[in-house]
């Protein structure tokens, strides 16, 4: 019998992987906390929560008991007709921590599916209503929104969808509104904004772009195009997949300004990592244009796994543990931390280093190349490589390593992760 990783090499085909150049995968037997453990038993601190999903730790003994609690009396029921009590629970518990405005829950099963069901419900909106015309969506250039076709079409355009740029509808994009930037993407807004009349929805990630290398801008500007899209009618869709439960110190990103915007896509860490959930809520004004006679204006969007309970189950379980205080300290204490190395870095005046950018537990560093930022850059594999044989499981986006930890990951093993950071940036 081969190990595991050859027998994986045979027969399975991983995801934003290029088999032909990419070592064999890392097999992993069990993980606990902030760490993962490969068969030979090797421990690797995860410092990215495997892909921003973990909050808590891994298989954390609170969210298990109340899934296998769950699993002996309702693993799954079609939820077209029917309902349960964890989907209700987890809708009254999110909509009591969203914006009073937020009025209902959309249940689907993962990041990419809550925008999708974000885009139908702004586009129908207005086809219910007799604005057929009003389609066009305006989105952030730079910005990752997921895989699947609706996604790409508002996400950058870039190696990652071309293939299939024939088949993506038209986006509007305004500039990153970065420092330096916030007025031209203040001025493209308004611009678009002339032609309401075509315009459904602006779709954003709110305060940081994610895959788009941990760009990160300031409320103030954010704001300001939220309340000129929403002047002219237009549907704001908040993008908070990767920033919600916390990730930027808040709630949820948007906590940051005043002007809320009308519908909310979460995932990731919205079951504390331990199982696939999507959720997309939105107004009561929204959630009216739907309601008809005429079954033709019924939002027909649906999957198979829709509200599954455990997945419920696993959300409602990771935000009893999210609203603890002692998980609200630990929020303060890693932004604390993050924010304390970003100074030393910046004090020691890294030539390697072209900047450091913090917003509550997300650290990111831009490492120098001469060429901005690039996600193809071969600074990728040498850190990804270099932290691997450190046991730190880090994923840059090409010349940015970036930290995104558990919640839980203890101050020992965070001192940890800066030290090797710190040579690698002297290595490099």
């Amino acid at each position: 019998m081969t190990n595991l990783s050859e027998r994986d090499a045979k027969v399975v085909w991983h995801p934003f992987t290029q088999h032909h150049t990419a070592p064999f995968s890392i097999p992993i037997v069990r993980a606990e906390g902030v760490y993962l453990f490969d068969e030979n038993g090797k421990r690797y601190i995860d410092a990215i929560s495997s892909w921003w999903v973990n909050l808590h730790g891994h298989s954390h003994p609170y969210i298990a008991q109340k899934v296998a609690e769950q699993f002996l009396k309702l693993e799954q029921v079609i939820f077209a007709g029917f309902t349960h009590e964890p989907a209700v629970s987890l809708a009254e518990r999110l909509l009591g921590i969203l914006p009073s405005h937020q009025a209902k829950v959309f249940y689907s099963d993962n990041g990419s599916t809550s925008i999708e069901v974000a885009l139908k419900m702004a586009i129908q909106y207005f086809h219910n209503r007799g604005f057929e015309k009003r389609n066009k969506i305006i989105a952030l250039s730079n910005g990752y929104h997921g895989d699947t076709f609706g996604t790409m079409a508002v996400g950058a355009k870039s190696a990652f969808n071309a293939p299939f740029e024939p088949f993506l509808y038209e986006t509007c994009y305004l500039a990153v509104p970065v420092a330096g930037q916030e007025q031209e993407a203040v001025a493209q807004m308004k611009k678009y904004l002339e032609n309401a009349d075509e315009i459904a929805a602006f779709i954003f990630e709110p305060l940081i772009q994610g895959a788009g290398g941990m760009v990160m801008y300031e409320p103030e500007v954010l704001e300001e195009l939220i309340a000129l899209a929403k002047d002219k009618g237009v549907i704001t869709i908040a993008d908070e997949i990767m920033t919600g439960f916390g990730r930027t110190g808040k709630m949820f990103a948007t906590d940051y300004i005043q002007t809320k915007p009308d519908i909310y896509c979460m995932s990731k860490g919205l079951t504390g990592g331990a199982m696939a959930l999507g959720v997309t809520t939105c107004t009561q004004e929204i959630f009216d244009a739907f309601l008809s006679e005429d079954r033709r204006k019924t939002l027909f969007h649906s999957h198979s796994f829709t509200a599954n309970p455990l997945a419920c189950t696993a959300a409602l379980a990771s935000l009893d543990l999210l609203l603890l205080p002692e998980t609200q300290a630990q929020i303060k204490a890693l932004h604390q931390s993050h924010v304390e190395f970003a100074q030393k870095l910046k004090a020691e005046k890294a030539s390697a280093v072209d900047s450091v950018r913090v917003r509550g537990t997300i650290l990111a560093i831009e490492i120098h190349t001469g060429e901005g930022t690039s996600y193809f850059s071969n600074i990728r594999d040498m850190a990804y490589n270099f932290f691997l044989e450190k046991g730190i499981l880090m994923r840059p986006l090409g010349n940015i390593i970036y930290l995104l930890t558990p919640y839980c990951i203890q101050q020992e093993d965070l001192d940890y992760v800066y030290a090797c950071i710190e040579e690698f940036l002297n290595f490099k």
